[in-house]
């Protein structure tokens, strides 16, 4: 689950056409050739030939009036595509649904990619949300260090892979909330991986409770983790203590189970 390493050959195109589309990512609204080109370093004479080859198969559109660049909707059919050929996604959604409506909180599945998280699966209730409205979305990515979902998932790597993580993306204090001592999350996380599940305890969203735990392939890896969401008023320390944390740690066993999982833990 570690970073991938870069090769020798890396191909200078490709390198450039990828910082294309992860800057064009930040920038919803779109972004000018100019200040892409600023940005990213590059000539402005590169990045047009870039972007217009883009936009010929659809990675990126160019808004007609600003004439600023955005991704192509390419892009959400290659995401959806990937989706679907998630096999554990399709396993887990009807686990992930029968979860949500039992508790009425928001249920999510995300995987480890790069050393982040990613949102694989977010299913809402229409129970109240007290005010407060959750920022993931499916395709997200997120630090693995500050939400219930990476930690679980943290737990599980080898010493090497989790000082890569921290060499690599940093702990950064995302609340007052957030372990960002090396040694302080090494040792939550031994816990974590003992007892089954982690909690969120407003560590990546000031006023968002999560409790999570691991889904785990037929040869006992973790491939994926699932968690619950809502806000901490609501779900409180005692309510994950008396029924949540066995509710999530009982449907990731299930979806578990589904993918050949034999053995408890």
């Amino acid at each position: 689950m570690a970073h991938n390493t870069k090769p020798s050959n890396l191909v200078q195109t490709i390198q450039r056409v990828s910082s294309i589309l992860e800057e064009l990512g930040k920038n919803p609204r779109g972004i000018s050739i100019r200040d892409l080109s600023l940005k990213l370093k590059l000539p402005k004479g590169t990045t047009h030939r870039l972007l217009s080859s883009l936009n010929y198969y659809a990675y990126v559109r160019q808004d007609p009036d600003t004439r600023n660049y955005s991704l192509g909707l390419k892009l959400v059919e290659l995401g959806n595509l990937l989706l679907s050929q998630l096999d554990i996604r399709k396993v887990a959604e009807p686990f992930l649904r029968d979860l949500a409506d039992r508790t009425q909180e928001t249920v999510h599945m995300v995987i480890l990619d790069q050393n982040e998280i990613v949102y694989v699966d977010k299913i809402e209730t229409d129970h109240h949300t007290g005010g407060l409205r959750m920022a993931s979305r499916i395709g997200v990515r997120n630090p693995a260090h500050s939400c219930a979902v990476g930690k679980v998932l943290l737990s599980h790597l080898s010493d090497r892979e989790l000082d890569f993580l921290i060499k690599e993306k940093g702990l950064d204090k995302r609340t007052e909330n957030t372990v960002t001592d090396p040694t302080q999350l090494k040792e939550h996380l031994k816990s974590v991986r003992k007892q089954g599940y982690a909690i969120d305890d407003e560590e990546n969203e000031r006023g968002i409770r999560c409790v999570a735990a691991p889904i785990r392939n037929e040869a006992g890896k973790a491939v994926a983790a699932i968690s619950l969401s809502g806000p901490a008023f609501r779900i409180t320390k005692k309510v994950v203590q008396e029924t949540l944390k066995k509710e999530v740690m009982e449907t990731a066993y299930k979806i578990s189970q589904s993918l050949g999982l034999t053995e408890r833990r």
